[in-house]
């Protein structure tokens, strides 16, 4: 069986998303009207693509062409600050890419400049920024800290020169070792780091060490993610995908997960370890049950997505660097950026299934009472196979106590929960909460750009 059918990191995902008309972005900006949304700029550039991404970005673009990416953002902010609510504040702020920090200091100055003048950001919003080791220096960081960042991630991935050989990353452990360094003497308020894990011959010792090493830096967070080989990736054309076994991954996940909270992290998802800072219990859960509720999310640059409501959208899912490309022209040539041409506007089942995704696979879970009072019903009887799951030993009924203040959340509040086993399973639990047109769609994309999965077809696997 496999355990590994696809990451949800979001619902409905890219492929599902087509050509839209008469639709424009002024009908959904109420939805980021008040405080608490969230703002994201996508940096599409990276020095070199790694053998197992298949995300929105490019490999070799010069510094000209960085410039004339970043000239083009002011003419987005500024059409989306012309019709933003007046009350708009953002909580959060996320730039990722690509690889940010490939960015050199003067263009990031200007960045953040550009965003500061044209975007509302809330008087506590929290900053976040991706980052590489190979693009990790002082200056850079030093500059990000003066520019209020209070979140960096790195994707490290490992410390052992194999497995970043076959990974086809472009570092190597020592250089890790130093950025990590780097990072922590900068003191941000929260430093996480990237590992993958499912890597063929990848031990659960060799796993253990590199998580190790990283202890030493004392990072708040640490994500661990299962080895995806998308189509079109090089570590596919190199003829690795075969190599992959489903049962090893699910192995090392266990060891991860084990070790990280042997040593004090609190696990939030099956990606997201936390660090505990005190007694009260899971640090976290709050701050994460808030940002899966209804804030909006609006997107700056090209490859980010907007959620606006019923509203997704986001330029056209493309993998190749061809494809991104073309995307990215398409970007800097156009003067309207109010008109929506690409996404997908949710009914109100779409609506409710993201709500469920969204909380299930992380912790604590869905609250049954804010269901019920946000859609009228349970959530058992609008989504029968949580009791299967519930019963199966995935799913169980739990109480957390929050304060409730902008959460949502009551006093000894029952949520449904994933158990331990359901939380390893959560790649395999989420797509079966697909719902079939939007499986459809999915499906249609993937075999007219030349892959397909099975997993995603016909009913429900059994395990």
């Amino acid at each position: 069986m496999n355990r590994y059918v696809q990451y949800m990191y979001s619902y409905p995902h890219k492929t599902a998303y087509r050509p839209l008309h008469n639709v424009n972005m002024r009908d959904y900006m109420e939805n980021l009207a008040g405080e608490g949304h969230s703002l994201y700029l996508h940096l599409p550039f990276c020095e070199s693509k790694c053998g197992y991404c298949n995300l929105f970005s490019v490999a070799g673009c010069v510094e000209t062409q960085r410039d004339a990416y970043l000239d083009v953002l002011p003419r987005q902010m500024e059409q989306y600050g012309e019709i933003l609510p007046y009350d708009t504040a953002f909580g959060d702020l996320t730039i990722g890419g690509g690889t940010p920090l490939l960015l050199d200091a003067r263009q990031l100055e200007r960045v953040f400049r550009d965003i500061r003048a044209y975007m509302p950001l809330g008087k506590d919003c929290q900053i976040v920024i991706e980052t590489a080791p190979k693009q990790t220096d002082r200056e850079k960081v030093r500059l990000l800290k003066e520019s209020g960042v209070t979140r960096v991630s790195m994707g490290i991935q490992s410390f052992d020169e194999g497995e970043l050989s076959w990974l086809g990353r472009f570092h190597d452990g020592r250089r890790a070792q130093e950025a990590a360094e780097i990072l922590m003497d900068e003191e941000f308020a929260c430093v996480n780091f990237d590992f993958i894990y499912g890597l063929p011959g990848q031990t659960a010792e060799s796993l253990s060490e590199s998580l190790e090493k990283a202890m030493v830096f004392s990072p708040d967070e640490i994500f661990l993610y299962p080895l995806y080989i998308k189509h079109g990736v090089r570590l596919e054309k190199d003829g690795k995908a075969a190599t992959l076994d489903s049962d090893h991954t699910f192995r090392l996940y266990q060891r991860g997960a084990d070790f990280l909270k042997e040593r004090g992290y609190a696990q939030i998802s099956m990606r997201r370890f936390v660090k505990r800072k005190g007694s009260e219990g899971v640090d976290g859960l709050q701050a994460e049950f808030r940002e899966c509720g209804f804030t909006g999310a609006l997107s700056l640059g090209c490859g980010g997505r907007s959620y606006l409501g019923r509203l997704h959208t986001c330029t056209p899912y493309r993998t190749t660097r061809q494809g991104a490309l073309e995307e990215i022209g398409d970007y800097l040539r156009r003067g309207d950026f109010l008109t929506v041409t690409n996404g997908i506007l949710l009914s109100e089942e779409e609506i409710r299934r993201r709500y469920v995704i969204k909380h299930l696979l992380i912790r604590p879970g869905i609250a049954k009472k804010m269901y019920r009072r946000i859609f009228g019903n349970e959530v058992t009887e609008d989504f029968p196979i949580l009791r299967n799951w519930m019963a199966s030993g995935w799913l169980e009924e739990k109480r957390y106590q929050g304060n409730g203040e902008g959460t949502g959340w009551q006093e000894d509040s029952e949520f449904l929960s994933l158990t331990e086993e359901g939380l390893g399973l959560s790649d395999y639990i989420g797509p079966q909460l697909i719902s079939a047109d939007i499986r459809k769609k999915m499906l249609e994309w993937e075999k007219s750009n030349g892959q397909e999965n099975n997993l995603l077809q016909g009913e429900s696997e059994k395990l």
